[in-house]
């Protein structure tokens, strides 16, 4: 016999855990760019990356845009693994999701701050955040990939995850390599960089995944009701 609360509760959680996987990018761009337009005359959004908009009396505001991203993608990790078929080592993906709301919640507690010029600069730490989030969350979008093959239902999203993780990985390797550091051939552009890696192909697969769990969600009531 199905428990029938259980399932409600379960299709529950996941049309939250949907709605979390969605809203995150949506307003962490909303938060950035708004702080860029209102807030700093001084912020170039070329070659300035994200996190320098916490090197700043209003730098706290950004410290909350990373918080409340983090705590959007755990709940979206923890949602999305309970509505994927089960596999061998299936909880990797929804894991990785999760490591890289860790990074956000290191570029939170590490922020850059900014020295007698005005520069923004890196007291210790806050590198391992920029690590932690672009590794993970394009490893995340390849494990995925492999778990959506498995479920006839994810099956149609899985090429397309697989080559987002792929080509994040490509971006995290060139931030890392290119622009981010100083003197790298990039760095002038490396604002530019890090936002087509977040803004063309971390996030729109983030929020694609986040509706496909949206729709999904409520098939198990659909068979309750038959």
């Amino acid at each position: 016999m199905v428990n029938t609360s259980v399932l409600v509760s379960r299709s529950d959680f996941q049309r939250w855990a949907a709605r979390a996987g969605a809203a995150g990018p949506l307003v962490f761009t909303a938060g950035f760019v708004a702080q860029e337009v209102f807030l700093r005359d001084d912020y170039s959004s070329i070659a300035d990356p994200i996190s320098a908009l916490e090197a700043d009396p209003s730098g706290w505001i950004q410290q909350l845009n990373f918080l409340a991203f983090a705590v959007l993608l755990l709940i979206f990790a923890a949602g999305l693994h309970r509505g994927i078929a089960a596999t061998r080592f299936g909880w990797a993906g929804p894991a990785l999701l999760g490591a890289a709301a860790v990074g956000l919640v290191l570029a939170a507690g590490f922020p850059l701050r900014e020295d007698a010029t005005g520069n923004a600069y890196d007291p210790g730490h806050h590198v391992i955040s920029g690590v932690t989030f672009f590794s993970c969350s394009a490893l995340s979008l390849l494990v995925l990939s492999r778990r959506f093959a498995a479920d006839p239902r994810w099956r149609g999203l899985a090429w397309y995850t697989a080559v987002a993780g792929v080509l994040g990985l490509g971006c995290f390797v060139m931030l890392g390599r290119f622009a981010m550091p100083e003197g790298a051939p990039l760095h002038d552009v490396a604002g530019l960089l890090q936002r087509f890696t977040l803004l063309a192909v971390t996030f729109p697969a983030l929020v694609t995944i986040a509706l496909r769990l949206r729709r999904l969600n409520c098939r198990p009531l659909d068979l309750i009701r038959s």
